[in-house]
């Protein structure tokens, strides 16, 4: 039994799209035995691009069903299947991917009719969907629909399953697509891994952590890790049989956390910032050993975007305006900003100029006194100078809202 899908989406960042139109049809090898077909609300915007290519417009999904309530459908009409599709990656992340936003694990064989093409109708100037039904003489009607792509997708695969009269390709290709090779479980680790940056633990058979660290993309480090040649990640490679990761959100809350947990990781902070001649410029420490910088920054582009930034400001040409700004020094404040996820905050307590706990907390939850942080509050040993750095360019930025230490 196989279950031949199309997918198209709203075109947001990768991992952020969102389902807006879904054709499955469930295949027995002779016949169509079940269909499924229905745009898709996104809850989310749809990218000009894709509605131009779609013609599928925020009007025409704005009263389509919502995915958590399609979703049962599809689980039963792919039951027992091999998902098949043209480029079924994409499909199966996109359906993986929904259904993860609902708390499920969806898994399914899959089959990709393009590697199957290629083997079995070489030399085909292109193996594009579009292009390669028309070579072939396969009606194509609504392209880029799901409906019209999947109806394509199905009629190829029973010409690729025709053409296989031993059923040796197509085994082979479930095969492949399946075995516990190597490469495999690199992708079965992997696919799900979000391109945000966080703590990743990689664990063995038992559970035990066997490598963590803290990364800006969880999925490019993993990968990374995976696809080196160098000895000191061979063991790595060979006992992993689990990945987690803890999203932190920005780096702040990473720095937070490592302190929290009394971790020390060195970082260097190689460029300052320097006001002379009226101008604010960045160089440099070690050009300038008597000097103090005002701030101080990882990479000389992030100077340059910190002095545009600082020079459009028409109040800081007064540098004790603007070291005021970033003065911690006797500050009692609440801070609040972006938590890890869509949702939560980030709260910092701040005391005598010194960052004593944080903590998170849902928009909908209301913390106007310190007994309610107390009981959300996560202590911390005293600030280093590095986590103070980033304060002060965070405050700078104004990715904080400042207000008085509620009683």
């Amino acid at each position: 039994m196989y279950s031949i899908i199309d997918i198209e989406s709203n075109g947001a960042g990768y991992r952020n799209e969102c389902i807006i139109d879904i054709a499955i049809y469930r295949y027995d090898g002779q016949k169509i035995t079940d269909q499924f077909i229905s745009l898709v609300n996104p809850e989310s915007d749809i990218t000009p691009f894709v509605q131009k290519l779609t013609s599928i417009t925020p009007k025409m999904v704005k009263t389509a069903p919502k995915f958590h309530e399609i979703a049962k459908r599809v689980i039963e009409i792919t039951r027992n299947t091999t998902l098949v599709g043209h480029n079924i990656d994409f499909d199966y992340r996109m359906l993986r991917q929904s259904f993860k936003r609902l708390g499920y694990d969806f898994q399914i064989n899959t089959l990709d009719t393009i590697p199957l093409a290629k083997k079995m109708i070489p030399d085909e100037v292109s193996y594009s969907l579009g292009k390669l039904v028309k070579s072939l003489g396969i009606p194509l009607t609504n392209h880029h629909r799901a409906e019209g792509d999947a109806r394509a997708t199905l009629e190829l695969f029973k010409l690729l399953i025709s053409k296989d009269t031993e059923n040796e390709i197509i085994q082979k290709q479930h095969d492949e697509t399946n075995a516990k090779t190597y490469i495999n479980k690199i992708k079965v680790l992997t696919q799900d891994l979000p391109n945000e940056r966080g703590f990743v633990y990689f664990q063995n058979e038992e559970g035990k952590i066997i490598l963590s660290d803290y990364v800006q993309d969880i999925n490019k480090f993993s990968k990374k890790v995976f696809n080196s040649k160098s000895k000191k990640w061979e063991q790595i490679q060979k006992d992993v049989e689990q990945i987690n990761y803890e999203l932190t959100g920005t780096d702040i809350i990473a720095k937070l956390i490592l302190n929290s947990k009394n971790i020390k990781k060195r970082e260097a902070f190689p460029f300052g910032l320097y006001f002379r001649n009226n101008k604010y410029i960045v160089e440099k420490n070690k050009l300038n050993k008597t000097e103090k910088p005002l701030l101080k920054f990882r990479s000389f582009t992030q100077g340059t975007k910190a002095v545009q930034f600082i020079s459009a400001q028409e109040e800081f040409k007064d540098v004790s305006i603007f070291l005021k700004k970033i003065d911690f020094r006797k500050r009692n404040e609440l801070w609040l900003g972006q938590g890890r996820k869509l949702g939560e905050k980030l709260f910092l307590i701040i005391e005598n100029g010194k960052v004593v706990s944080y903590g998170f907390y849902e928009l909908f939850t209301q913390i106007q006194t310190l007994s309610k942080l107390a009981k959300l509050k996560i202590d911390l040993p005293l600030s280093s100078a590095d986590l103070h750095n980033d304060l002060q360019l965070a405050l700078l930025r104004g990715d904080f809202e400042t207000l008085p230490l509620p009683k």
